[in-house]
Formats: C-alpha cells, sequence, structure tokens
C-alpha cells in the first residue's frame, strides 16, 4: 500500500483534510470515521490517521474527489464543537498507530491462572508502518523519461510499480527510454512468438472465416452512409450516421475540459498512437463479435504497443508491424488475415469520421474503468483522447485514413519468417497427403484383388454344382448310348476357351501362372508408396503377360482334346478300366492317364473324348462310373 500525502486544518465546528491521491478510481473509496481512528482506502493508497481530538460520523460530513488534480477532500464535524486540534501540523506523529503508553511488559504471568480453549482471542492488530509521502521536484520530473498522452506523463510508476506491475509490460518506465522500450519490446514479442499456434490457426482456420464474416457496427454505420448518399437525402453526412447512447452521452459530461498544448512532434505522436489503439480495439471487436467479456481489457491493452509498452511510434509502418507482431504472439485467434481485416476496419473508423473515433474511445475507456488495474491507462491515455478528438479537425481524420489506406503490410515485415515456415508446412502436408493417398491405393487394390478370388471361388463351386445337375438330368433325359460330359478344369488367371458342346473345361493349377500372380502381389506392396501412373504400369504389363499363357494353354487344349466316335458296347469295358486305374495312386496334374488297349479298341467303335499320350498341364478325367451306375 502507498501512503498518500495529505493535509489537515479545522474550522470551529469541522475538521477538514485533503488526501492526494492521483490514479486513484473514485468509484472505490472507502472511509472508516470512529472517534479519533479516520482511514482511507483508495487502491493503491492507504491512509490511516491517529487524530488529537475525537470526530463523528452524523450525515453532515461531505466528500468531494478532483479527478484532474487528484485532491480527495472530506469535511468531518468535530464531537465537541469548538474544540481546538493541536498538532495538525505533526504529520509524522499523526501517522503513528495508536498504541498503549504503559510500561508494564506486554506479557505477564498470572499465578494461578489457567488458560483454557474457551478464552477468547485477542483482536489482530492490522496495523501497518505508514512512511510519509516525499513530493517530486520539477527537477525529477524532468529528469525521467515520458510517456503518456502526448509524452507529457513522468513519475506515475515511480512508486505505483509494484501496485500497477500487470498493467504494463516494461520496468520501471520511468528510468527507461523510449528506445530501449522498443528493443525489449521486439525482444519480448520475438520470445512469445509460438510457430505451432500460428500454423494451427492457419490450416484450421474454419473459425477464423467466420470471424472475417462478422460485420461490426462501424460497417453498418457505412453501409447506411452510403445509402443516404446515393439517395440524396444528405449532402454532407460526415458523421450523421454515428449516434451515441445515453451512458456514452453520461461519460462525455464527467469529462473534464482542457486545452492541449502540444508541439509539432508530440502532435504527430499523437496521431499515430491514435491509430495503434484503435486497431487493438477493432481486432478485439471482431475477435469477440461484439460481445465484451473479461478477457477484453486484457486483448486491447497487449495488442496495443502504445498501452502496453508505452512505445512512441514514429510512422504508421511502425504502428502496422508492431500490431502485426503481437497479433501473432498474444491473442487467442493468430491469423494474418485477422490483421488485414483489423486494419481495413480501423480505415472505416477514421473515414467516418471523429465522432466514430471518439465513440470508439468512450467504450475503451469504459472496458478499462471497470477492470481493475486497467482503469490507469484511462488517466494515462485514453481520457484525454477523449477530450482532445473532440476538438480535433475533421479533415486530419479523413487524411489520416488515406495515409492508412495506402500503408501496405506484408508478412515478411512482421519478421517472424513467416513464408518460410508456411513453405515447410505445405512441403510437410503434401508429403503426408501423397503418402495416404498411396497407403489407400494399395488397401483399395487389395480389397478388390481379394474380392476378386472371392468372387472366382465361388464361381467355381456354382459351376460345379450346375454341372453336376445339369448331368444328372442329362443322364436322366437321354438315351444310355450317349456319354456324360467331361469337366476339364482351368486356372483363375487364364480365360476360358470356347470348346466342343457339352463340354466343360476345368482349369488345372498352372505352375507359370502362379509365379505371374505372386509378381503382381509383390508388385502391389511395392507401389503402395509410388504414384498410380506407375501402378497402371505393372498392370498393363500383367495383363500383356497374361493374355500370353492363355493363348499357349489354349493351343495345348486343341492338341490335347478331340472328339472321336463312341459304342455302347465298349462303355462298360472302358469305364471298368478307368475305374481300375482310379484305385491306383493320383498322379501329378502336369501329367495323363494314358488309355489301356481296352479304351483304344472302345475308341474305334463310338464317339468318346479321346487323350493323346503328350505330356500335358491338362488332366483328362471322364468319370464313367457314375454313368454306368446311373444307367
Amino acid at each position: 500500500m502507498i501512503t498518500p500525502a495529505f493535509e489537515l486544518s479545522q474550522e470551529q465546528h469541522f475538521l477538514t483534510i485533503t488526501v492526494h491521491v492521483p490514479y486513484a478510481r473514485a468509484s472505490e473509496f472507502d472511509l472508516y470515521i470512529d472517534g479519533e481512528d479516520f482511514k482511507l482506502y483508495a487502491k493503491p493508497y492507504f491512509l490511516r490517521l491517529t487524530l488529537p481530538g475525537r470526530i463523528v460520523e452524523d450525515g453532515r460530513e461531505k466528500a468531494s474527489f478532483d479527478v484532474d488534480k487528484g485532491l480527495f477532500t472530506i469535511r468531518i464535524p468535530k464531537e465537541t464543537p469548538g474544540q481546538h486540534f493541536e498538532g495538525l501540523d505533526m504529520l509524522t506523529a499523526l501517522l503513528a498507530p495508536k498504541g498503549s503508553r504503559s510500561a508494564k511488559p506486554l506479557v505477564e504471568e498470572m499465578e494461578g491462572s489457567a488458560v483454557t480453549e474457551e478464552e477468547e482471542e485477542e483482536e489482530f492488530d492490522w496495523q501497518i508502518d505508514q512512511t510519509p509521502y516525499v513530493v517530486t521536484t520539477e527537477e525529477e520530473l524532468n529528469s525521467l523519461c515520458k510517456y503518456g498522452f502526448g509524452n507529457q506523463r513522468a513519475g506515475v510508476f515511480t512508486r505505483l510499480q509494484d501496485e500497477l506491475g500487470d498493467v504494463i509490460d516494461v520496468k520501471s518506465p520511468d528510468n527507461t527510454t523510449a528506445a530501449e522500450r522498443r528493443q525489449n519490446r521486439l525482444a519480448a514479442e520475438q520470445a512469445k512468438f509460438d510457430p505451432d499456434h500460428y500454423l494451427a490457426d492457419l490450416f484450421e482456420d474454419d473459425y477464423i472465416h467466420h470471424l472475417l464474416k462478422y460485420q461490426p457496427w462501424w460497417i453498418e454505420a457505412r453501409n447506411e452512409r452510403e445509402k443516404k448518399l446515393r439517395t440524396c437525402l444528405e449532402q454532407h453526412t460526415e458523421e450523421a450516421t454515428v449516434t451515441f447512447s445515453e451512458e456514452e452521452k453520461e461519460q462525455l459530461r464527467k469529462f473534464t475540459n482542457k486545452s492541449y498544448l502540444l508541439d509539432k512532434k508530440a502532435s504527430q505522436q499523437v496521431w499515430i498512437s491514435l491509430v495503434d489503439i484503435i486497431l487493438a480495439y477493432a481486432y478485439e471487436v471482431r475477435a469477440t463479435e461484439g460481445e465484451t467479456n473479461v478477457e477484453s481489457a486484457w486483448n486491447i491493452r497487449k495488442l496495443s504497443g502504445t498501452l502496453s509498452w508505452l512505445e512512441s511510434y514514429n510512422s504508421i509502418q511502425n504502428v502496422l508491424e508492431s500490431c502485426g507482431r503481437r497479433v501473432l504472439c498474444y491473442p487467442l485467434y493468430r491469423h494474418f488475415k485477422l490483421i488485414v481485416a483489423a486494419i481495413h476496419d480501423t480505415s472505416v473508423i477514421l473515414q467516418l469520421g471523429k465522432a466514430c473515433v471518439l465513440k470508439c474511445l468512450l467504450a475503451i475507456h469504459r472496458i478499462f474503468r471497470e477492470n481493475d488495474p486497467a482503469y490507469i491507462l484511462n488517466d494515462l491515455y485514453i481520457s484525454d483522447y477523449c477530450v482532445w478528438i473532440q476538438k480535433a479537425k475533421s479533415k486530419k481524420v479523413v487524411a489520416l485514413a488515406e495515409v492508412l489506406l495506402k500503408t501496405k503490410l506484408r508478412k515478411a515485415d512482421l519478421g517472424f519468417e513467416l513464408e518460410e515456415l508456411e513453405a515447410a508446412a505445405l512441403l510437410v502436408q503434401e508429403e503426408e497427403n501423397r503418402l495416404t493417398a498411396a497407403c489407400q491405393v494399395s488397401r483399395q487394390r487389395r480389397s478388390s484383388s481379394e474380392s476378386e478370388e472371392e468372387t472366382g471361388d465361388s464361381g467355381e463351386s456354382s459351376s460345379c454344382s450346375s454341372s453336376g445337375t445339369d448331368e444328372s438330368d442329362s443322364e436322366k433325359g437321354d438315351s444310355p448310348g450317349r456319354a456324360k460330359d467331361v469337366q476339364i478344369k482351368q486356372p483363375s488367371t487364364v480365360e476360358q476357351k470356347a470348346g466342343p458342346p457339352g463340354a466343360t473345361i476345368i482349369p488345372v493349377a498352372n505352375p507359370r501362372a502362379e509365379q505371374l500372380d505372386c509378381a503382381a502381389e509383390l508388385l502391389a506392396d511395392e507401389n503402395a508408396a509410388i504414384s498410380d501412373s506407375a501402378v497402371k504400369k505393372v498392370q498393363s504389363a500383367s495383363s500383356s503377360i497374361t493374355r500370353k499363357l492363355i493363348e499357349e494353354l489354349g493351343e495345348q487344349v486343341h492338341s490335347v482334346v478331340k472328339i472321336s466316335e463312341w459304342s455302347e458296347g465298349a462303355a462298360s469295358e472302358s469305364c471298368n478300366m478307368l475305374q481300375d486305374e482310379q484305385a491306383k495312386p493320383s498322379v501329378e496334374s502336369t501329367e495323363h492317364t494314358v488309355p489301356g488297349p481296352a479304351a483304344a479298341a472302345a475308341a474305334q467303335q463310338g464317339n468318346f473324348l479321346e487323350v493323346c499320350p503328350k505330356r500335358s498341364p491338362l488332366l483328362i478325367i471322364a468319370n464313367c462310373h457314375e454313368d454306368v451306375e446311373d444307367s
């Protein structure tokens, strides 16, 4: 707590106490009056006086507060009218806490006394040591660094740094030059910038686009102004579309009328810092969609280098770069398009004239007034801006908007290497997308090949069952002299070749086809990380090899299978021979069973399926045993 400067004076019936409490909040004055005790609390100030006489609180007391001078004055009636209070100029004695003047020891042990748990506790002494306030001389103030509106303040944070350290980021502002503040600000921003946060908002920008579509109240005011100009209802509508609420009018009435003597350099810094403050407010309104919350005061003062670092800018370009860097470091949404939108919003506010600027400043003043300890910024900047802008020339406000529109901000100006960071992130994203697509293609090809195999197996089983049904039907309907159809199996990788009527070709596993299938599977696995064009080339090569294999197998089928005459007499003998051969161990799929002499003799008497003694990959089996049994 800070002990403020104070003075006491007395009349016959009243005691007057004047306390100097600059930058205190007028809504948070607490008074305590009881006999010889007087206490005042107005954050961050605390004053406790022990008076030489008694005062009373009976409704006749009056208090006033001069905001501009920071003086709090209170008149308190004396308990005994006409009593003279001695030693009112002995300030150190008045600050001394009230205590006992007895010489007895503070702690004395009494015989026969017993301490019980039910004994009442002594009241805790909340008295604190107070140091009299020392007024800073004018020479000392001139030696301190300047800040505030027009750089006209100094020494404010000399004693308030501990109490108001959370308001600004610069440490010891009274002893830090403008160049040192800027250097420290840039270093703090560089350390605060988070590339992961920036890239997250860059690629996951759904809500960012939602915020960009929001239209603040000044956009509606501009549209209304343009509509009135088109309809020629008003020839001069510079500020006619901006109106003030009753609360804002009450704010304006509370301000004290002042005149500001600013030189050319100070005037330029005031205009440039105004752009910085309005930029921070424009971003806050868009980010919250016009709904003020508990973080609004923090956002505005953090985004404005003027308010957080007591910065003094030299150009509009420096303001845009500072605001852009801070937008990418501190708030929740960190996107370059939000910076561009805030710049556009600020230009619209300035184009609407000083009434629109004043309305924005009043909103900032209200936000800071309701926030502790941001209210100190009202005394340093915002209150003065609210009074000064009312006397500013409208032409300068519009001219400032034109300068802002001509000033361009690029990502390279922010100093965070955003373009290189985005390019690297895009390369990583493209690589991840390519690998993901290749994996998906590989999974699809594997699933399709498995489904084709399952379809082929089911087709073969249905073909076999349908063939058996056809055979049974033909056996029942045909004459005994007709022979049963012969089934020939063929590999799944080979297309079926048309054969004689009544004969079914059954493909047999071919080593060359199996090797081709295995190669195709290996190629499919290896092609998981390559492009689709390479996959198509492999498929075309595989299909050409398969087509050649089909032609070779077709020629072998023509050379192996032929139709001969068949007689009923030889049927039983041929079937008996085949039945005996079936009882023997089976042979490999790549070999044939050569018919015996009886079957050869029977072949000369009728039509039957004859197998050449030549080695072939097809195995021809005629199941005549079932025909004989069915007949």
